[in-house]
């Protein structure tokens, strides 16, 4: 594919600068501009960097106009269709889809690796009781290194190969030692005769003093919802991860700086904004007159966990995340339950009400993937640690890519200065 070339000229004194076209294997390219400054002593400026591509990446494609979402040029549809969560890690990680023996010792490696140091139990136990499960992900997670730090040579291949593999299997461990400590019931260890979501369910809500039994359809639920927020190219957490990786900083940091970004409302915390907005309607009879509310733009009144920052068109997620929504719905008998014949009445108002099909306004994934976790019986606080165990994934993949990379800097945005000119300083008695 021929890249065309652009030219910018600083019209104060005729400067000219030359910019080349960066391609990629589909998108649009993207215009080198590290030589601005150099050059015609200006800086780009790009607010939330909506225009500006911070890195080269071989792991995900998004093309939000037409609602396409690729894991390594497959479509995401397909893979949550044929592959478990374990298979798309695989393949986020390396690259390529598995074949069963390479399967095979993937996923006996990831069960090998899903316990943590038993000395953690006394760092949960110093949080507050009623601490938010993601503040204990963020600081357990950030402390791994003190444990594992003769495996953070960011340099060498089998280390980042072994980090990878710790740090997506001991992150379901520590997400349910979390939801323990909340509920102040005992800790429980992995079963790695569990599969991946099985395990997870286990460690959240079993208990020693009866047997327990995962729901198949609930793991099954929670796999697909995994491989839907595996990766998600550059977004805010994702784009964190890469910012404090760039430093050099050991892997763990990295990822606990992504745990932290993810906690924010307009980005892994929507799902909880989702069902906050449902408690607050209250009834399925109030539907109609919040949805005008809405459109009447009344102060104060969002429509939360419909339409998408980068997906224009629908978000090619929520397709799939609605069939096993309903399924699962069905399956526990709770097609009749409030809140969620709540939801559902949202939905159907905004896939058929001409003002929100015009705006593009449809359910995104964070409408359904809190509904499925309501009826899983997954409390609120714990939806954005889930969202973060499906992510750590592509945050690892992003982390390894990007370090193995000899071209590799740190990261350093520039700004537009707003603040006060240059002045000197008064003397204290003359202020």
């Amino acid at each position: 594919m021929s890249t065309p070339s652009f030219s910018l000229v600083n019209n104060a004194n005729g400067e000219k600068l030359d910019l080349p076209a960066v391609g990629g294997t589909l998108g649009p390219v993207g215009l080198d501009v590290g030589k601005v400054y150099d050059k015609l002593d200006v800086f780009t400026y790009d607010p939330g960097f909506s225009s500006t591509c911070s890195t080269k990446s071989a792991i995900t494609y998004i093309d939000g106009d037409q609602g396409v979402l690729l894991y390594r040029g497959y479509p995401v549809a397909q893979l949550a269709e044929h592959c478990s969560f374990i298979e798309v890690a695989y393949l986020i990680l390396n690259g390529e889809l598995p074949n069963a023996a390479q399967l095979q010792a993937f996923d006996q490696s990831i069960r090998k690796h899903t316990m943590i140091n038993e000395s953690l139990k006394g760092f949960f136990g110093g949080f507050r009781y009623d601490a938010h499960p993601m503040a204990m992900l963020t600081g357990v997670v950030g402390s791994l290194s003190a444990f594992y730090h003769d495996t953070t040579n960011n340099k060498d291949p089998r280390h980042r190969e072994i980090f990878a593999h710790r740090m997506i299997a001991k992150i379901p461990t520590i997400a349910a030692a979390a939801y323990k400590r909340y509920f102040g019931q005992p800790f429980m260890y992995p079963q790695n005769h569990l599969d991946y979501c099985s395990n997870l369910l286990h460690m959240m809500f079993a208990v020693p003093a009866e047997p327990y039994h995962v729901d198949p359809i609930a793991a099954k639920a929670l796999d697909v919802l995994f491989i839907l927020h595996a990766d998600h190219e550059q977004n805010a957490s994702t784009s964190t991860v890469r910012m404090a990786g760039s430093t050099g900083t050991n892997p763990y940091a990295a990822i606990a700086s992504g745990i932290a970004a993810l906690w924010g409302p307009a980005h892994g915390g929507a799902n909880e904004a989702v069902l906050k907005m449902l408690e607050e309607i209250g009834d399925v009879k109030h539907v109609p007159a919040f949805m005008q509310k809405v459109k009447d733009k009344v102060d104060g009144v969002r429509l939360m966990g419909f339409g998408h920052r980068v997906y224009k068109n629908f978000d090619p997620r929520a397709t799939i995340i609605r069939e096993q929504c309903h399924k699962v719905l069905k399956h526990l008998g709770k097609e009749n339950d409030p809140q969620l014949e709540l939801a559902m009445k949202l939905e159907e108002i905004a896939l058929s009400d001409d003002y929100f099909k015009a705006r593009k306004l449809y359910p995104n994934v964070d409408f359904y993937s809190g509904i499925i976790y309501k009826a899983l019986g997954i409390p609120v606080n714990m939806f954005t640690p889930m969202f973060a165990i499906a992510r750590t994934v592509g945050w690892v993949a992003h982390w390894i890519e990007m370090v193995s990379d000899p071209t590799m800097r740190i990261a350093r945005p520039r700004q537009v200065y707003t603040g006060a000119g240059e002045r000197s300083v008064t003397a204290l008695d003359k202020r």
